[in-house]
């Protein structure tokens, strides 16, 4: 099922169930509790980001290749960062250029596969974990490298923080369109040209681990979103770096979830 959160052309803000992003059956309930879709359709006005998620997790070098473009070692455990939930945005928004920084920014783009907790998690095992998931969506997780890598010896919460850095969306796929999470195709696309070009199956942690994992040190509670790592291909390992710039246009493209599409702009000064 591709659940879509959107606006109708009164305004209203709700949940559907869409195949299209021109129509959809809207869902009544709480997507997180009991819920049940209508049969008739409604018009889409706008696509928005599928929820305003509780907690943001991240993993950190969670591809091997990835791993070895970035000069590490591979983890033994899972490396775990956060972002604020204050950073997330939809499609179509804007990624902003934080005015604190350098003219660039440094500002980098790292495809992600993203997984939505649909129901509270806590000392879960692999085996289980996948049945707390809601689905998957599609995530960029924006970094400002300058501040990530350089600043004080860097600062990695307040480098990938920043409002707008995390867009997710379009829609969340349920995991019964997605039963193995370990064999999909992400990309980004930076100005009709492909930049990241990999396979979920290069992950060190799978998702179901890294589900569990987190589920031992924290509890995951409905509406929470973990961003599983990126693939090789970023911008700061490139020669020369490749950055985001203002009126840049940046996709993240994953199979069976679709694309999600931002544009760039400059921060105010």
């Amino acid at each position: 099922m591709r659940i879509i959160r959107f606006e109708k052309e009164d305004g209203e803000q709700v949940y559907g169930v869409s195949d299209n992003d021109v129509d959809a059956r809207l869902i009544v309930g709480d997507i997180f509790a009991d819920w049940h879709v209508q049969s008739d359709r409604v018009k889409v006005r706008k696509i928005l980001k599928p929820l305003d998620p509780v907690n943001i997790f991240c993993i950190g070098l969670n591809y091997k290749e990835h791993a070895k473009e970035s000069g590490e070692r591979l983890p033994s455990v899972p490396l775990v960062f956060s972002k604020p939930t204050t950073a997330a945005i939809g499609p179509d928004e804007s990624i902003v250029i934080p005015s604190c920084t350098s003219e660039s920014g440094e500002v980098d783009f790292e495809c992600e596969l993203a997984v939505i907790i649909g129901k509270m998690a806590k000392n879960v095992e692999a085996a289980d974990s996948l049945g707390y998931v809601l689905g998957y969506t599609a995530a960029n997780d924006v970094s400002a490298r300058e501040i990530q890598i350089k600043t004080n010896g860097g600062q990695w919460f307040l480098g990938k923080s920043f409002d707008t850095f995390c867009p997710i969306g379009p829609a969340i796929v349920t995991t019964d369109e997605i039963p193995d999470p370990q064999n999909l195709n992400i990309r980004t696309v930076l100005n009709g040209k492909t930049m990241q070009n990999e396979n979920t199956a290069d992950m060190i942690f799978p998702v179901a681990e890294i589900v569990s994992f987190l589920s031992k040190h924290v509890t995951l509670m409905p509406g929470t979103i973990i961003l599983t790592g990126t693939p090789k291909g970023v911008g700061f390992t490139r020669k020369p770096p490749v950055f985001l710039k203002p009126e840049d246009s940046v996709s993240i493209v994953i199979d069976r979830i679709g694309e999600l599409r931002n544009s760039v702009q400059a921060g105010n000064a």
